[in-house]
């Protein structure tokens, strides 16, 4: 915004040469490169926005909003006889066989898991836990960091994620194995490995983790539901708070629609595997990797990555003081969490965590996918290269 008001005021001093005549002709020369590779006036406006341009900031160079401003600019750059490219906004990419085998491996994997703990007993079972586990961590990962959506920009996605992969494994493991975890370390356990049942001295939530594996086509889907839908907005929009207030409703419903199909899985878990049906949990940790996804496939990498990692560090936290408070003179240092599963139950950490962390998101995520900024799209890649 500093560049653009010197820019001002560099075109009003007198004698300031044709810029002062013609200050669009200045903001032109400012952003060629952004206009010269725009496929449409649509791009000039979301990356006008992105360097601090807004629909006041137009006004100084009489046009009513950032999107008439832009129209300009895209106008003004010489362009050649090629047969122009289709605008990115009109146009939805068309479904990937790869991205939809990606969206659905650890959904697969995830019942392949349960199969083999439900066929095992006894060593054997420890063992399949343990490669179930790593199977599915190693197809979230690759899910994760070459799944991005069809609509939503590849070049912001894909590399960025590394930094997320490893925390979203990590709390799906606590969601499979920390609250019986908790549960023992609170009784003075644990005497034993994990049971692969909801009982035992050690007991697996497998009906938690399984939806979660299961939720990731639905969640994917509705990431790419919310993408598609929100470029078109683009277009239908004259002005940045016009297309701000039309998206936003677009985002919680997008939202709303992955947490329903999470509950109705996590309810359809519960009841297959007999298990105790636990919604806040499954959904507060839910909700909060749907968002860090939902962000990250919009180049908002930054705050995901800390909040994934937050969550991850707290959870942890809480089982370390736990075993802590053993050692002699430290009795104090599990008093807060024995007090919460007390009020609430072992699950009721994972909730808290998750819960803050996810509504930190949604209100991040409500201030930055309602720009227009955060659903450009990249130039086009060459003729014969991979898409």
């Amino acid at each position: 915004m500093t560049g653009l008001d010197e820019l001002d005021r560099e075109s009003a001093r007198p004698g300031a040469g044709q810029g002062a005549a013609d200050p669009v002709k200045a903001l032109l020369h400012r952003h060629r490169e952004l206009c010269e590779r725009a496929v449409d006036p649509l791009e000039i406006a979301a990356g006008l926005e992105a360097h601090g341009v807004t629909d006041r900031t137009a006004a100084r160079f009489k046009h009513r909003d950032v999107f008439s401003l832009a129209e300009e600019l895209y106008a003004r750059i010489p362009r050649d006889g090629d047969t122009p490219r289709p605008s990115a906004a009109t146009t939805a990419p068309g479904l990937r066989a790869g991205w939809i085998v990606l969206t659905l491996l650890p959904g697969v994997l995830g019942l392949a898991s349960v199969a083999a703990l439900r066929l095992t007993h006894g060593q054997s079972r420890f063992y399949a836990v343990a490669a179930g586990v790593l199977v599915i961590a190693l197809a979230m990962c690759a899910a994760l960091r070459r799944g991005s959506p069809p609509g939503t920009p590849p070049a912001t996605s894909t590399p960025p994620t590394r930094g997320t992969a490893a925390w979203t494994c990590w709390l799906i493991g606590y969601a499979l194995l920390g609250d019986g975890l908790l549960h023992t370390a609170l009784t003075g356990g644990p005497d034993s490995p994990p049971t692969g049942g909801p009982d035992g001295d050690w007991a697996l939530a497998v009906a938690p983790a399984l939806a979660l594996t299961l939720a990731f086509a639905p969640g994917a889907w509705s990431a790419r539901f919310f993408a598609v839908r929100a470029r078109r907005k683009v277009v239908a929009s004259r002005g940045l708070e016009d297309f701000a207030d039309s998206v936003r409703p677009l985002l919680f419903g997008s939202f709303a629609l992955f947490l329903c199909a999470l509950a109705a899985l996590s309810a359809l878990c519960a009841t297959a595997l007999d298990e105790h049906f636990v919604p806040h949990e499954v959904l507060t940790l839910g909700a909060l990797l749907f968002l860090a996804r939902l962000l990250a496939l919009h180049g908002f990498t930054h705050a995901p990555k800390v909040i994934l990692a937050a969550t991850a560090l707290a959870q942890t936290a809480a089982l370390a003081t736990v075993f802590a408070a053993r050692l002699p003179g430290c009795g104090a240092l599990a008093a807060p969490v024995e007090t919460l599963a007390t009020a609430w139950d072992p699950g009721g950490v994972a909730t808290l965590t998750c819960g803050a962390a996810a509504l930190t998101l949604l209100i991040h995520a409500a201030r930055t996918l309602t720009r227009a900024s955060a659903h450009a799209q990249p130039e086009a890649p060459p003729q014969g290269d991979p898409a």
